[in-house]
Formats: C-alpha cells, sequence, structure tokens
C-alpha cells in the first residue's frame, strides 16, 4: 500500500526519504486493519476519515523522532498509529461540536450519519487506541493519559472562554498548546522512547514538538488573513466568518489605537460576507498582523533552540526544515 501524502519537507536525504515513506505505508496497513470490526457498520464508521485522506503529519513525527534511536524498533509503528488514532478521533468529535459538514474534502461522519454514530464512532477509535497501548508498556500508557487529559482540558477551556480577570491572548496560547500541542509532542516523544532514544534527546524533541504545533496554528491564524486565494489550501476569512477570535483579532480587540476603531468594530463578532474583503483590508494592514507573526516567530525558534543540540543527523535537518515550513506557509 502506498504512504499517505505527506507535509511537502525537503527531505535531502535520499534514505531518510525512503525509511518515512515506508514507516508511513506500514503506519497506514496497521491503522486500516486496527479499525477492522465483525460489524460491517463499524468498520465503515470508523475507516470513514482514515479513507478521506490527510497528512499523517503526526505519524511522520513519530517516525522522524525515532532516527534518534533504533527506528526498526517493534514499537516505533505501533505508537504511531496510537497517535493517529487518538487524532482522528478528536476529529470525530470536533465535527460534532463545531455541526462540521465537511472534513477533508468529504461528508463528514456527523452530516452522512448522525451525531450520536460520530461520537461513538470516535470513541471507538480511543479504544482501539487503547489496545495498541496496552502492549507498549506502563510509561507509554502513561503519557497517552496525560495528553488525553490535555485534550479534553484544551476542548473545554476553548468552549468556556477566558473568565473574567484572564489575559485572553494568555488562555488563547494555552487552548493552543493543550489542543494541538500536546499530542504533537507526543508523537515525537513516542518515537524517540519507543526506538530507545536517550532520555535528553526524548525531552529535547517532546519539547520541540509541542512548539512545533502551536507555531503550526498559529501560522493557521496567519494564513486566514494573509492567504489571497483558496490555492493555500483555506478559503481566506473563514475565521472571521465563524467569529472564530485568533491571535491577530485578540490583537486589535485589545488595542485602543484610534486607527483601529473601524476594524474592532467589524471584529466584534462574525463578520458578514458583505464585509469580509473590508475586514481582510483592514486587518492585513493592522500592526497586530506583525505582533502575531513575531509570536509564531518565538515558537519556531523554541523548537529550534531544542533541535540544534539533538545529534546532528538528516532528521534533525528535517526537523529543522520543518520549523522553517511552518513560519513560510503562514505568507
Amino acid at each position: 500500500m502506498a504512504a499517505p501524502p505527506v507535509v511537502d519537507l525537503p527531505f535531502v536525504d535520499e534514505r531518510l526519504a525512503q525509511d518515512i515513506a515506508t514507516g508511513l505505508a506500514e503506519v497506514e496497513k496497521l491503522l486500516r486493519s486496527s479499525v477492522q470490526s465483525d460489524d460491517a457498520f463499524v468498520t465503515e464508521a470508523s475507516k470513514h476519515l482514515i479513507e478521506a485522506g490527510g497528512k499523517r503529519f503526526r505519524a511522520m513525527l513519530t517516525l522522524l523522532a525515532a532516527q534518534f534511536g533504533s527506528p526498526e524498533a517493534a514499537g516505533v509503528v505501533p505508537g504511531a498509529v496510537v497517535i493517529e488514532l487518538t487524532h482522528l478521533a478528536t476529529l470525530y468529535h470536533d465535527d460534532v461540536m463545531d455541526e462540521a459538514p465537511v472534513r477533508r474534502g468529504s461528508q463528514s461522519a456527523n452530516a452522512r450519519w448522525d451525531n450520536t454514530v460520530a461520537i461513538l464512532t470516535g470513541d471507538y477509535l480511543f479504544a482501539q487506541a487503547s489496545e495498541i497501548l496496552a502492549d507498549l508498556g506502563a510509561d507509554i500508557i502513561r503519557i497517552q493519559a496525560q495528553t488525553f487529559s490535555r485534550l479534553v482540558r484544551g476542548q473545554i477551556r476553548e468552549t468556556i472562554g477566558p473568565r473574567p480577570g484572564d489575559d485572553p491572548v494568555a488562555h488563547y496560547i494555552g487552548v493552543l498548546a493543550d489542543k494541538t500541542g500536546s499530542l504533537i509532542a507526543t508523537s515525537g516523544r513516542f518515537g524517540a522512547m519507543l526506538s530507545g532514544a536517550s532520555p535528553e534527546v526524548v525531552e529535547r524533541l517532546t519539547r520541540a514538538c509541542e512548539a512545533i504545533g502551536v507555531a503550526w496554528q498559529l501560522s493557521d491564524d496567519l494564513l486566514d488573513v494573509a492567504a489571497e486565494t483558496v490555492e493555500s489550501g483555506k478559503t481566506p476569512g473563514t475565521d472571521l466568518r465563524e467569529g472564530i477570535r485568533t491571535l491577530p483579532v485578540l490583537y486589535v480587540l485589545a488595542s485602543h489605537a484610534p486607527e483601529s476603531t473601524r476594524l474592532r468594530e467589524l471584529l466584534a463578532g462574525p463578520v458578514a460576507e458583505e464585509d469580509i474583503e473590508e475586514t481582510l483590508g483592514l486587518l492585513r494592514a493592522d500592526p497586530a498582523m506583525e505582533r502575531a507573526r513575531a509570536e509564531l516567530l518565538a515558537w519556531a525558534g523554541r523548537a529550534r533552540e531544542d533541535l540544534a543540540s539533538l545529534p546532528d543527523i538528516p532528521a534533525r535537518t528535517a526537523y529543522l526544515a520543518l520549523c522553517d515550513y511552518v513560519v513560510e506557509r503562514s505568507g
């Protein structure tokens, strides 16, 4: 089975590129077999998002991290599959909460069937991930439980929003770290641990991957504003239409600058379709964009600091290239 598409990293080392492609093919095979059930409907619902595609980004990070130990160690591919199953399960749940009709270009599970089926399918994927975890050791199980706790906490905090007296920006960054950064951090941690890398390498990769995860979401914030066309893969202004207060928006709303008065009015709630172009134009020119970009650069910089002290192997070069990619994709 061919490996799924991945983020277009410049794998300058041909052997590394082949190793990752081979590993992803193994991940894909185990991923599909792990959700196979005696019940045809359970299998169909579980494979719905798997067959819709996806970059397998987190699995790729697990395989890259394994390069710092023994990449062919028995637990590496199962660990990557646990990460992917966990990620997919959260997507089923997210689509219910967001009432999303589409996921990865296909009809979402909640739209194809209903919310109950989508929620239970997500639960089933979590259960299948737990079964694989049982063979990977107590430490891995504990880390997965802690990661799951952070994922749920991040979702709760996002749903409730900042409490009176909370800094909205600090709250937002905390949500990104929990909802996105935590699982990406565990991707790197699993790969390093299960391959037998040293404890220092494990900790540095864990921190670097979490920073990459936060940076990735911040680059999405900027991309939603800066992208001129849908060629970026994201329709410009999607977050604005949905009233999602991303980092640039939070900076604008916290500003008292007279020149931002009109923009603050537009950003008070979901932006009407007839106001999207005006809002995008004003936001692109606002200092808030540079402030948000500085925050993105800071998180990418944190990742680079931890990566810089890792052994100088092709996988480190690939991770550093990913840091560059995250920054460059933001426009």
